[in-house]
């Protein structure tokens, strides 16, 4: 029986060349845990805030630490007191941490739901972290009410793209950022306005926001904060520092999704049966994963890159 697997992981923090490739010892289920044999895994702009320690105080380390935090696979085992799964069953969802970028991770049952039948692995692991995020960053700061005007920033990346439909859906007057080429992408998810942010300063087009949903951060942030209404609110999931950047009178909240299966379950149904879109920029190969997580960080791309363990 083999006893050890391939994962990627960082021994330090650093740039690119601090993602190694590299053979460890191939967990097992614990109390409550499932086994799963990852057969997919989404990349995320997380990777590469905790490869260069962007993030460690929110999230500290041991080391070495196997990055990912998505994944969609097979149960391969189970441990006492499971009960929800069972060896074979298809499984989706966040892993609770890090670890995802391997063979295999030992996850809590609670966190994960069943893969939808007619959603392929590949496309079940661009889903989990992205599609619950977004829900709640919506929501984070309160009810949504129809006419409510919604700036959400990143609009074409993996979070935003999910952000843009569901904010349409509650009855939003939707304002995006995006890159030019993404625009059309962006407002047939339900965009009502499109902001070029390389050319337009969205400053000069939204006004009077009532939520500012900030999926970039940096000079962003500080930006925004002028749109808003006298009670509108930031949701910010890329800067930790947000509470102390929040001036006075304003409003400023930090966002960290938590594992959701029921709702990951519903929102996975509606990608599977279409009513929900959800948009694969890349599909990449296990060897090909440190130069993935480096372009997150250093191309614009609309949609979620997925590592496919099969190539």
């Amino acid at each position: 029986m083999n006893t050890t697997q391939r994962a990627a992981l960082i021994r330090a923090y650093g740039d690119a060349s601090a993602v190694e490739l590299a053979e460890i010892a191939k967990p097992e289920a614990g109390q409550g845990q499932v086994l799963v044999r990852v057969r997919a895994a989404g990349i995320n702009g997380i990777d590469w805030k905790v490869r260069e320690g962007y993030v460690r105080d929110a999230f500290p380390l041991q080391f070495p630490a196997v990055l990912g935090v998505e994944m969609a696979g097979i149960v391969e085992a189970v441990g006492p007191g499971v009960t929800r799964f069972q060896i074979g069953d298809r499984v989706m969802g966040p892993v609770g941490g890090l670890g995802a970028y391997a063979q295999f991770v030992a996850v809590n049952e609670a966190i994960l739901s069943r893969t939808p039948q007619q959603l392929d692995d590949v496309h079940a692991a661009a889903v989990p972290l992205a599609a619950v995020a977004a829900w709640q960053s919506l929501h984070h700061a309160g009810p949504i009410r129809p006419g409510q005007r919604v700036l959400i920033h990143g609009a074409a990346g993996g979070l935003g793209g999910y952000a843009v439909q569901f904010a349409k859906r509650a009855g939003a007057e939707v304002f995006a950022t995006a890159a030019a080429a993404d625009a059309d992408y962006v407002r047939g998810l339900g965009a009502d306005h499109v902001i070029d942010y390389r050319t337009q300063r969205f400053e000069d087009i939204a006004r009077e926001i009532d939520l500012v949903l900030d999926y970039v951060g940096g000079e962003v942030l500080e930006r925004s904060w002028q749109v808003l209404t006298s009670t509108g609110a930031i949701v910010g999931t890329t800067s930790p520092e947000i509470l102390a950047r929040t001036p006075a009178g304003r409003r400023g909240l930090w966002f960290i999704n938590q594992p959701d299966a029921a709702l990951l379950e519903r929102l996975a149904a509606e990608v599977a049966n279409g009513t929900l879109i959800a948009k694969l920029s890349e599909v990449v190969g296990f060897d090909e994963l440190p130069a993935a997580i480096e372009r997150n960080r250093t191309k614009p791309h609309s949609g979620k890159t997925v590592v496919d363990f099969s190539r």
